[in-house]
């Protein structure tokens, strides 16, 4: 009998299972792929890799700017992707090591939930048993395909995320449908290394769930550096390597050497057993409380599969916070400290409201913004870069409720701002906060004094 059963080997699944190990745990992980799930191997880790691969490029043919000199600068596309499988298996194998080290059996096949077995739950993986005390789903999410005409017939012309990672050669014209996260990623990508990107969003703005202004930014950047953008737009259907779409009442179409289909991602919730608990489902994704638990004792659910953050480190958070209420700590989930960060060249990176969402919850709230070229830093290392650091708090206490970023580094600096939040620090106490000088970071500060 085991004490925690773990179905999904992503952020959620292995970290909950490598905290549970060195609890004490008796624990069993199944995963039906590779450990690291998505995130490591079709998500975070590859794409952050190629991308950093991009901006390496970038410095190298602008290091004219900075006084740095050099000749026929080029890359070759195949070592690019060598070198992300090669980080890939380094991290993976990583994981593994942390589940030996820390006593987690790790089972590798598909696990199906067949119910109640005694006092426990049982699972069984390649035709063996397994009885637990206690069930922890984190199978993850899969990229989201809409009913759109043509698709199917359009073959390997089609991307997702997945598929895009592995392609032997460099598309020349890439289509993107969706401009969020995922699909402007990926057009930062192909933009920096010379391939014709078009970015095509049915909504306003690309990078819906950012700060507006933010995005907005972002896109002129990225206008100026070759991507078409169209929004506002309505693909209607997929001819070959044709993307039709609706604008402004008029129909337009679009060529690509790939078209990447970039739409969001959906709970994975069948195909191992789910129904046989009769757990309760809620917009598409698995119900929970603050704790992580389902409608079913004993029976949690962590990560992508909840359908609410669809992160990897609000996955890992989750995972914690099931195995602390196991282990006899009160621990809930909170998110709103939940970073978000969108790993284009420049950066994105964000954390609480934004003002549409203040808006949109009746939060009084006062803003002050300024440009990222009030940190000498930020200067120094971005000759005519251009970016923003946008602070909200909250009207009557004070308290810092949101700060969004533009700029490099902003991945590297946010979680600044989260601690802030989550902490719920006002304006005079962020002001005796004492800054390293100089870095980037001290526009955090600079914007406070802006109030």
């Amino acid at each position: 009998m085991y004490d925690l059963l773990i179905i999904g080997g992503g952020p959620a699944g292995y970290v909950a299972a490598e905290r549970a190990g060195h609890k004490g745990l008796k624990v069993v992980l199944f995963e039906k792929k590779t450990l690291g799930g998505v995130c490591l191997n079709e998500g975070c880790i590859p794409t952050k890799t190629m991308l950093y691969s991009a901006k390496t490029y970038e410095n190298a043919l602008h290091g004219d700017k900075y006084g740095v000199f050099a000749e026929n600068v080029r890359f070759e596309y195949d070592k690019i992707v060598s070198r992300k499988n090669k980080i890939v298996r380094k991290l993976v194998a990583g994981v593994k090591t942390k589940m030996k080290t820390n006593q987690v059996t790790v089972v590798e096949g598909e696990a199906h939930i067949t119910g109640r077995s005694g006092n426990g739950i049982e699972v069984v993986c390649n035709g063996e048993s397994y009885p637990g005390n206690n069930l922890l789903i984190c199978t993850g999410s899969e990229a989201s395909v809409p009913p759109i005409p043509g698709l199917k017939e359009a073959g390997d012309v089609i991307l997702t995320n997945r598929e895009i990672l592995d392609l032997k050669e460099q598309p020349k014209r890439l289509v993107v449908i969706g401009g969020g996260v995922i699909g402007m990623e990926f057009a930062s990508f192909y933009n920096s290394l010379g391939s014709k990107v078009t970015v095509i969003e049915m909504l306003p703005e690309i990078l819906g769930n950012n700060d507006f202004e933010i995005s907005a930014m972002s896109r002129d950047i990225f206008t100026k550096k070759g991507i078409d953008f169209y929004l506002d737009a309505k693909v209607v259907q997929v001819d070959g390597n044709k993307v039709i779409f609706e604008k402004d009442g008029e129909t337009h179409t679009v060529e690509g050497d790939k078209i990447l289909l970039s739409v969001g991602r959906r709970a994975v919730t069948k195909g191992f057993g789910l129904e046989n608990l009769n757990v309760e489902l809620d917009r598409g994704g698995i119900k929970v409380d603050e704790k992580m638990r389902t409608n079913v004792p004993h029976v949690f659910a962590a990560g992508d599969v909840t359908g609410f953050s669809l992160l990897a480190h609000t996955a890992s958070r989750e995972g914690e916070v099931v195995v602390n209420n196991l282990t006899g700590k009160n621990d809930i989930m909170r998110y709103n400290a939940i970073p978000g960060v969108v790993y284009i060249n420049p950066e994105i990176a964000a954390v609480g409201e934004t003002e549409e969402s203040a808006k949109a919850k009746g939060i009084a709230y006062k803003v002050a913004k300024l440009s990222m070229a009030y940190a000498g830093r930020f200067v120094a290392e971005n000759e005519g870069g251009t970016g923003l650091c946008k602070v909200l708090v909250g009207e009557k206490y004070g308290e810092v409720i949101g700060v969004h970023m533009l700029g490099n580094p902003g991945s590297e600096i946010i979680y600044g701002a989260c601690m802030a939040i989550e902490q719920e620090m006002t304006l005079e106490e962020m002001k005796e906060v004492v800054f390293p000088h100089p870095t980037v970071s001290e526009i955090f500060k600079e914007v406070v004094f802006e109030f």
